[in-house]
């Protein structure tokens, strides 16, 4: 009774269920933990920053992730806003051993349930060079937020789309990696979110495993021959966990592979009695929220992917609304030059929108684009506004930007923050008029047209700081 006392606030199935799975005193000692608050971590993009954290410790198994010592004011921090680093779940770094193991080449990546980002995010930071991500959210919210973090990360080799998983299966082999971190029961959450406790049950449990079985079923196709499936969730139950990964393999033909663990992370195996490898992240006995990770190989030789034909599309992607063309179809040479290395990129006009994407990829972003909702892909250069074109503020953000063709305006920190309030900047009388890249240590934020009297603020609205106050004591990361 007393072990069951301790855990009283969690339903009484969890309880008993958990038990059985892991025995009484591991789970009296996960029920210890999911009462203590969540460490906080984040993960830097080394693309942008070399600093280490202050008072930060690394996560073992991710080579930019980092403890934090206290939870900082991250709405407030520019260099947040600037894609410098991703507030991400420690467990869900170990991505990175599996993707660093087993991918040795340039390959296609698809991150299928992907929102907010965080797997998305680091694929593209640990993928080799040459790599495309492609990140896709069902629900049109939350494939909004993705947008903005993936665009916020500033590698132009993504794909941001708004499709259901079953629209991809249609599709063919497409992609060398499909990562699948899928919809469950949440049980990882119940010490920072009460609905995830209070919409808990064994219904919700088969409910969620049926669902990840049917996702798992109408995506694989999409992964080609050979190719890596990284199925994973933020849940303990084995129904979720082993039992589907015995299912891949069972009904899918999947082989389980392994990943090199280090003892001292003590990473828990498999739980269900299978003689498979899996990999749980368990929070008594490692930091973080806890994840369930498992990696397979789909049997087969491996090889192309087959032409997409867009006759089938049903959700092609949609011209832009915004106006009339501008005075010509083909991009400026000028807006071209606004990038690093303009010769690895195909660019194209779409409606008064210039952009470019790797050219390695543009036969499979082309397909993307004929059959799949896409929202962002590659880098957006810039909008034709009246009579000459406006820098994007994805150009601002991007690892692509050649920022030596825009004057660059160092901001203290109250300005940053009124830029990314979305309210208008004073410019020192020296700054150039015209169009200028604004930024906070070094970190570009967005674009401003400094007009002399005043600067227009160009950083987009849905992204702003809604909040009108700064919190009394600023905790920053770097």
């Amino acid at each position: 009774m007393e072990e069951r006392e301790r855990c009283m606030k969690w339903p009484a199935d969890f309880w008993t269920r958990t038990c059985r799975l892991m025995g009484e005193e591991a789970c009296r000692d996960l029920c210890e933990a999911l009462q203590h608050d969540t460490p906080v971590s984040v993960r830097v993009n080394r693309a942008k920053l070399s600093d280490v954290p202050v008072g930060a410790r690394r996560v073992p198994w991710c080579e930019t992730g980092y403890y934090l010592p206290e939870r900082p004011t991250f709405t407030f921090d520019p260099l947040f806003h600037a894609g410098g680093y991703y507030v991400q779940e420690a467990s869900s770094m170990f991505l990175e051993q599996a993707l660093r193991r087993y991918v040795e080449r340039p390959v296609a990546l698809l991150d299928l349930c992907a929102a907010p980002g965080g797997k998305s995010t680091l694929a593209r930071s640990v993928l080799p060079e040459g790599s495309l991500v492609v990140s896709n959210e069902v629900m049109r919210n939350r494939s909004q937020v993705l947008a903005e973090n993936l665009v916020k990360w500033g590698n132009a080799a993504v794909v941001v789309t708004n499709n259901d998983p079953v629209e991809f299966g249609r599709s063919g082999p497409l992609f060398d990696v499909l990562v699948a971190d899928v919809p469950c029961s949440g049980e990882g959450m119940f010490r920072k979110d009460e609905g995830a406790v209070a919409e808990w049950s064994v219904e919700n449990v088969t409910l969620c495993w049926q669902r990840q079985r049917r996702i798992l079923r109408d995506s694989w196709p999409c992964l080609k021959p050979g190719g890596l499936l990284v199925y994973s969730t933020c849940t303990f139950n084995r129904e979720e966990n082993e039992d589907n990964v015995a299912w891949m393999v069972r009904e899918l033909g999947a082989e389980v592979l392994p990943v090199p663990v280090e003892a001292d992370w003590a990473v828990t195996g498999n739980l269900a009695g299978t003689d498979f490898p899996v990999y749980r992240f368990l929070p008594h006995r490692t930091e973080g929220e806890g994840l369930f990770m498992a990696v397979l190989r789909k049997t087969g030789e491996a090889g192309e992917a087959v032409p997409c034909d867009d006759g089938g599309s049903r959700k092609a992607a949609k011209r832009p609304k915004g106006g009339k063309q501008g005075p010509a179809e083909e991009v400026p040479k000028e807006l071209q030059s606004w990038l690093e290395r303009p010769e690895a990129y195909v660019f194209e006009r779409n409606g008064t929108v210039a952009s470019a994407f790797p050219a390695a990829w543009q036969a499979l972003g082309q397909c993307l684009k004929s059959r799949f909702r896409v929202l962002h892909a590659g880098v957006e250069l810039g909008e034709w506004k009246g009579r000459d074109w406006q820098p994007h503020p994805s150009l601002a953000l991007s690892t692509s930007l050649r920022t030596d063709r825009f004057p660059f305006v160092e901001l203290t920190y109250e300005q940053a923050v009124a830029f990314l309030r979305k309210e208008a900047v004073t410019l020192a009388p020296s700054v150039p008029r015209g169009y200028v890249l604004v930024g906070f240590r070094g970190q570009p934020l967005g674009f401003a047209k400094n007009i002399g009297n005043r600067a227009n603020n160009l950083y987009p609205n849905e992204w702003r700081i809604r909040s009108g106050y700064l919190p009394e004591t600023l905790r920053m990361v770097f």
